[in-house]
């Protein structure tokens, strides 16, 4: 449970409960939803006295103590944005809802900052996109927009949904166009930071390039993936793991169109009328400890396949992630028209 789940309170508990719950959150705040999570109203330390001193039994239901008209702010907003209408109002705490006024989280002012997970986002954007070409031709292929922005925004708010914000992005071809969108992150509430490549690095031995190394776990990725992956399930799979390096896979059926013959000798043994075949394949989405350094050459073309064969060579652990969120890696023309397409159904 986390943490301000503690805070819940029933709006048929009494007074008396509601007193408890706050004191064993420590929280000195409680929210009071209905069954189906909707808020009701907030309770404080000090609607609890004035209701006392206005003569307010403690078995007195807590909706007669509430404050049915808390400020809150609707989910999706960037955190500094939060964070200004907490200063503005001086508030203590900040109650999260969707669009149905249901709660969803509660920052607090005195640790919104340690909402925000310290894990480095490294993002691969130097890429010529020749298969998209004329798109292109004048535009890097995170750029390219799905829906109504860039694919690269989208990949940084999936991020960011669950507190990962800062992010290193290494950048070559069009470099300008991602650099003066994005700037330093400032505009979408992170940090970005730039590794410019002059020349084709692979998606490992761009990481040589770094100037300051993570110290924790980090992600990888690569900047042409449109996915609902949830990050903070594979960042917690990978420390569970104890690997050095992840890597998410994508199970991957292809259909042989003819019949496959098996046969031993001159003797023919089965038939098998055009068979599907299964395999797991890359999904370009990994995350490394910062060991991985001692293994990647300085300034050298090294790919994320080879890194992780010479950690296998060298006994190291490494495990897989499978991925059965939504995927795509958008490639080609096909990909990215299908991209679009998804974009408008799920609008």
């Amino acid at each position: 449970m986390k943490k301000w789940q503690k805070t819940l309170v029933n709006q048929n508990h009494t007074l008396l409960e509601t007193m408890k719950i706050i004191d064993d959150s420590s929280l000195q705040f409680a929210v009071v939803v209905d069954e189906e999570q909707h808020l009701l109203g907030t309770v404080t330390d000090g609607d609890i006295r004035r209701g006392i001193l206005r003569g307010e039994g403690l078995d007195v239901k807590i909706t007669s103590i509430m404050n049915p008209n808390p400020i809150t702010a609707k989910s999706g907003q960037r955190y500094h944005k939060y964070k200004q209408l907490m200063k503005s109002k001086m508030l203590k705490q900040l109650p999260i809802v969707d669009e149905d006024n249901r709660i969803i989280n509660i920052l607090f002012a005195d640790n919104i900052e340690t909402t925000l997970n310290k894990n480095t986002v490294v993002l691969m954007l130097g890429g010529l996109g020749t298969r998209l070409r004329p798109l292109t031709n004048d535009t890097p292929k995170p750029m390219l927009r799905v829906g109504n922005k860039p694919i690269l925004e989208t990949i940084i708010e999936g991020f960011k949904q669950y507190g990962y914000t800062n992010f290193i992005f290494s950048v070559n071809y069009k470099k300008e166009v991602i650099q003066d969108y994005f700037q330093n992150g400032e505009a979408f509430d992170v940090t970005i930071e730039y590794i410019e490549e002059d020349k084709k690095m692979g998606t490992a031995g761009a990481l040589s390039l770094l100037k300051k190394r993570p110290t924790k776990p980090f992600f990888v990725m690569n900047g042409d993936l449109l996915t609902q992956i949830n990050f903070d399930q594979l960042m917690q799979f990978h420390m569970n793991h104890n690997s050095i390096a992840t890597m998410c896979v994508r199970e991957y059926e292809y259909q042989i169109p003819y019949g496959v013959i098996e046969i031993d000798g001159t003797d023919l043994v089965t038939i098998r009328e055009k068979p599907i075949h299964r395999s797991f394949v890359n999904a370009g989405i990994y995350v490394l400890n910062p060991e991985v350094f001692n293994y990647i050459p300085h300034n050298e073309y090294y790919d994320m396949p080879t890194l992780f064969e010479q950690l296998i060579d060298k006994n190291k652990k490494t495990s897989v992630f499978p991925i059965h969120e939504y995927w795509l890696d958008i490639g080609r023309m096909d990909d990215f028209n299908k991209a679009n397409d998804n974009y408008c159904k799920k609008k």
